[in-house]
């Protein structure tokens, strides 16, 4: 562990008023909301944002219609409140979806599932979601992948979500109100010391010695070892109360079963459940497990042939064509950090979220558990509360406002419906750029949004775009990721700031990555953060 210099040594050090450690969903949502509100904040992350579990969920915005069997009411209204203020706020990286749940009389009864449908419709306000009804399997377009036996069904409505660029347009948002996002920096050290923290940050440009009015602990998996092993207290303090249950939840991604925008919710008879979801076009994405683990590296996870095998057989048992472990292309693991609450079943464990304070000394703000759902009133409530301890309450601003790109109003004007306007958006780009080409446009209309000037620029033609690294991407997108992204490598661009390396051959993949290594930038080049202030 890096040494601190003690408070006696000269006061040379950079300053912040927050120092946040995570660049996840809840670490970039908390850095945004906190940067909005005139604070000075900091993040560090130990690798790229949305490395870990941010990057590897359900993909989904929706209330979780199975907390409703364990009575988590209160979660369930939470997250279906926050779905459509999510909708609405970033309608190019967010969709809503239509689920179809299949009736299977041998697991929950007809009745029981209506009267969880009807709670699900009515515990919030809907504007942009249409309600559940009933379904004949025999004459919707959803029943013809499923097996005959399937006669009867439902349908409700949640939404989807690229988690892993919903955390990044949360940091572009954070540093665009004055936040420095620092990413491939470790927090080293954080020493409490009364009037604030003394902390030590490893990265690409060195260490770098920091005073924090208050430090924010999102760490994720990592949350509780950050307290244990990096965090040092004052003298007679203890910092760590809590303790984490860390879920592997895995997933499988297979060729498309299924030519029709639904997705599935498939009954498992442990009394789990799946979903099965149109996935990059070309894919259907088959999730997920439930696996307590445990182990000093959350980051290290993998999907094991058990969950593999697990996951073809509960899709089998509803579709027409089986799914075998031949037909699985790519897989992915996260860990979730979920509160010990001592359930017995992984499944049953909360997934609602609670910020420990820890005023002591100096402000700490600890967060435990969450779903990306509840995200961005995960952070309001958690800007509230480092407010509150740093004695200057400022008021929230995140609802109703538009994320990095999600303002479509000046290429369309006036809103309507979220999936709506997307789709005029996409008609106003090509009547813009008419020479992009309607798949490429369509991909950086959805990765992008209205930020895809950034990577246009005062291009005229395909060819100002630079050299084609691979099939359908370009240096100026490369170039913009560098610049604007935080990517690095080629792990960042084709598997979290875009989904391309599923499209790509192993040989165009080692193209993109050898690309982003010989024309890396230096560390300084790349922040576009402006520097701290020292310590007067």
């Amino acid at each position: 562990m890096s040494s601190v210099p003690s408070s006696s040594q000269p006061e040379d050090r950079e300053r912040c008023d927050v120092l946040i450690v995570g660049g996840g969903i809840n670490g970039c949502g908390i850095a945004r909301d906190l940067a909005g509100r005139g604070f000075k904040v900091v993040l560090c992350e130990k690798d790229d944002l949305a490395a870990h579990t941010s990057s590897s969920s359900t993909k989904l915005i929706h209330g979780g219609l199975r907390y409703l069997e364990y009575y988590e009411f209160s979660l369930v209204r939470k997250a279906l409140q926050e779905r459509e203020v999510l909708l609405k706020s970033a309608p190019h990286i967010m969709w809503p979806l239509r689920f179809v749940m299949p009736h299977d009389p041998a697991q929950r009864p007809a009745w029981m599932i209506r009267i969880g449908l009807f709670m699900y419709d009515h515990l919030a306000r809907r504007e942009v979601l249409p309600p559940s009804r009933g379904i004949d399997l025999r004459e919707h377009v959803a029943g013809a992948a499923l097996k005959k036996e399937f006669k009867r069904g439902f349908v409700y409505s949640d939404g989807w979500v690229d988690d892993a660029r919903l955390v990044v347009l949360n940091a572009i948002d954070a540093r665009e109100r004055g936040a420095q996002v620092l990413t491939r920096t470790r927090c080293t050290s954080a020493l409490r010391e009364a009037g604030g923290w003394n902390v030590t940050l490893e990265g690409p440009e060195g260490r770098r010695e920091l005073r924090a009015r208050a430090v924010v602990n999102a760490a994720g998996p990592w949350a509780e070892s950050f307290l244990r092993g990096v965090a040092r207290p004052a003298a007679g303090e203890a910092l760590a109360t809590k303790s984490l249950r860390l879920v592997k939840g895995s997933h499988i991604v297979v060729p498309r079963i299924f030519t029709h925008a639904h997705a599935y919710i498939f009954q498992n008879p442990d009394k789990r459940i799946i979903f099965a979801i149109p996935y990059q076009d070309s894919f259907t994405l088959i999730g997920t497990t439930d696996i307590e683990i445990e182990g000093d590296d959350p980051g290290a996870a993998k999907i094991s042939q058990d969950e593999i095998d697990y996951l073809c057989v509960q899709a089998s048992r509803y579709f027409a064509k089986p799914i075998t472990k031949a037909d699985v292309v790519w897989t992915y693991s996260g860990v979730r950090p979920l509160l010990d609450d001592a359930s017995g079943d992984p499944s049953a464990v909360t997934r609602d979220y609670l910020l420990e304070s820890n005023t002591g000394a100096a402000p700490l703000l600890s967060v435990w558990g969450g779903k990306i759902t509840t995200f961005r009133k995960l952070a309001e409530d958690a800007a509230d509360e480092v407010a509150r301890m740093l004695g200057e309450a400022r008021p929230a601003w995140t609802e109703g406002a538009f994320l990095a790109g999600g303002d479509l109003s000046p290429w369309i004007g006036a809103a309507s419906r979220p999936d709506a306007d997307f789709e005029r958006f996409v008609d106003a780009l090509h009547a813009r750029y008419p020479w992009l080409g309607g798949a490429l446009g369509r991909r950086l209309a959805r990765a992008y949004g209205t930020r895809v000037e950034k990577i246009i620029g005062d291009a005229r033609s395909m060819a100002d775009l630079g050299e084609q690294v691979a099939p359908g991407l370009y240096e100026s997108e490369l170039r913009y990721l560098q610049r604007e992204e935080w990517a690095t490598s080629g792990q960042d661009v084709l598997w979290r700031r875009s989904k391309l390396g599923l499209h790509l051959t192993p040989q165009a993949r080692a193209q993109v990555d050898e690309w982003m290594r010989t024309h890396a930038a230096p560390a300084a080049q790349q922040r576009k953060e402006a520097p701290l202030a020292a310590q007067p």
